[in-house]
C-alpha cells in the first residue's frame, strides 16, 4: 500500500546527523526493496542493526512435494491440521510454485525465545481464529478474526496471541503484495469506485523502543533454509521511522462488495495482487437484481490459472457440504462450476452470508505431503451426485 507513515522521532532531513542526548548518533537504516527503487522506509536505531555474534543454519524448510503435476479437483480439511505449541513449528505449506507458497498454521503461542524474519517473501496472514498483536520495529498492530496482515519481506516480527486456539491461512509471495493497481490513481490514492479506502487500513502504532543488550535470536528464512542469527542489540531498538514500507492490517469485513443486475466475474472480489497471483474476498452481499438473474456462478474453465478457495464462514452458495477451514483446488485447463443443485437453489435468493478467501495463481501449484494428510477423498466425484 503506497501511503506515507511516520512514528517516533526522526531528523528534519534524511542522511544527516541525528544525535542522542549524550551526543552520540542514532543509527540510520534504509529498509527497502528492488535495489533502492522500490518501497522503502528510513529507520533510526539506538545501536547499529549489524552487530551479530553468531550465525548458524538450523533446518531445511523446503516443502516435500507429493504431487508435482496435477489435473484433478482436490479438497482439504484445513481444521484437521493439529494444533502445535509454537508458531513456526505450526506453519505447514500445502501448495507451492515459483511465485508463492500457500499454507496453514494452528499455533498455541509464539515463543518469546526468538524473533522471525522471512527474507524471501512478503507474507500475508489471514486470521481465521484468534486474536493478538503483531509486534515489529515499526510498532504494534492489533488483529482479530477476519484480518489480513501484510508483512513486507525482511520484516522481523513476533506475535503475542491473546488465545491458545489460533488458525491462520498464510501466503508467502516472492513479489510485493499490494492493492490492485486498477483501484489506484497515478498518485497511489485509492479511487472512489474501489471496494475499500485508506480509512480501512490499520497502520502500526504504539512504537516501543527497547534499549536492551543481550543475546537476541532471530530465525531468518532465506531460500527455504532457516538460519539463526544472534544479535547483541534488541531488534526493536527503534526511536523513529518514516516511509512507505511497513506492515499493516485490513479486515475482510471492511471489503465493500460490488454487485450488478447479473452475475459478475470473480475480479470484482479482488482485494490483493502480486506477481503471479491475485487474492479475492467473498463477503456477505446482495445478490444480482435482474428479475431473471441466476446468482450462482456459471461453469467456467480456468485455462490460465488455478483456483484455490479457503472457506471461512457461512453457507457458500456454489458448494455442497463445505465446512469452515476447508480448501478446494481447481486446476487450470479444465472446467469447474457449482455443485449439483446449487444453480437451482440460488434462483430467487436475495443475498448471501458467505465468507471466503480465493487465491488464483497464474502458474500450476504443486501439492505437498502436508496437504495430502488433510485431503478429502474423491472430491472430484462430488459433481456426480
Amino acid at each position: 500500500m503506497s501511503r506515507y507513515h511516520q512514528l517516533g522521532k526522526i531528523p528534519h532531513k534524511r542522511h544527516t546527523t541525528f544525535k542522542k542526548e549524550d551526543g552520540s548518533l542514532y543509527q540510520e537504516e534504509l529498509f527497502g526493496t528492488a535495489g533502492f527503487v522500490g518501497r522503502s522506509s528510513l529507520i533510526y536505531h539506538l545501536y547499529p542493526p549489524t552487530v551479530v555474534s553468531e550465525i548458524k543454519q538450523v533446518s531445511d524448510l523446503t516443502p516435500k512435494i507429493a504431487i508435482e503435476k496435477n489435473m484433478k479437483a482436490l479438497s482439504f480439511q484445513g481444521f484437521s491440521l493439529p494444533q502445535t505449541e509454537d508458531y513456526l513449528e505450526s506453519r505447514k505449506v500445502l501448495f507451492v510454485n515459483n511465485d508463492l507458497k500457500i499454507g496453514l498454521a494452528a499455533p498455541k503461542s509464539f515463543s518469546a525465545n526468538y524473533f522471525y524474519r522471512n527474507s524471501d517473501s512478503d507474507e500475508m496472514l489471514f486470521i481465521h481464529v484468534g486474536s493478538g498483536t503483531l509486534k515489529t520495529m515499526y510498532g504494534n498492530l492489533n488483529f482479530k478474526y477476519g484480518d489480513y496482515l501484510i508483512i513486507p519481506k525482511g520484516t522481523t516480527y513476533q506475535i503475542d496471541f491473546d488465545t491458545q486456539e489460533n488458525r491462520i491461512l498464510f501466503i508467502e509471495s516472492a513479489g510485493a503484495i499490494t492493492t490492485p493497481n486498477r483501484y489506484r490513481n497515478n498518485y497511489g490514492q485509492l479511487l472512489e469506485h474501489s471496494p475499500f479506502c485508506e480509512r480501512d487500513f490499520r497502520l502500526p502504532e504504539n512504537l516501543e523502543t527497547h534499549d536492551e543488550k543481550g543475546q537476541f535470536k532471530i530465525l531468518s528464512k532465506k531460500q527455504n533454509i532457516l538460519w539463526e542469527y544472534t544479535h547483541e542489540n534488541h531488534p526493536f531498538d527503534v526511536v523513529g521511522w518514516d516511509g512507505f514500507n511497513y506492515p499493516y492490517a485490513f479486515s475482510i469485513f471492511d471489503f465493500e462488495p460490488i454487485t450488478g443486475r447479473v452475475h459478475l466475474p470473480p475480479p470484482i472480489h479482488q482485494t490483493w495482487e502480486a506477481p503471479g497471483f491475485v487474492v479475492c474476498s467473498f463477503v456477505p452481499r446482495m445478490y444480482d437484481y435482474h428479475p431473471q438473474a441466476i446468482p450462482s456462478p456459471y461453469h467456467h474453465s480456468n485455462i490460465d490459472s488455478e483456483e484455490i478457495l479457503y472457506y471461512v464462514d457461512g453457507d457458500f452458495m456454489s458448494r455442497n457440504n463445505i465446512q469452515k477451514g476447508q480448501i478446494t483446488l481447481h486446476p487450470g485447463g479444465i472446467p469447474h462450476g457449482p455443485h449439483p443443485g446449487a444453480i437451482e437453489r440460488s434462483v430467487g435468493k436475495k443475498e448471501t452470508e458467505e465468507l471466503a478467501v480465493m487465491i488464483d495463481p497464474f502458474s500450476p501449484m504443486m501439492i505437498t505431503e502436508d496437504a495430502m494428510k488433510l485431503q478429502v477423498a474423491d472430491y472430484y466425484k462430488s459433481w456426480n451426485h
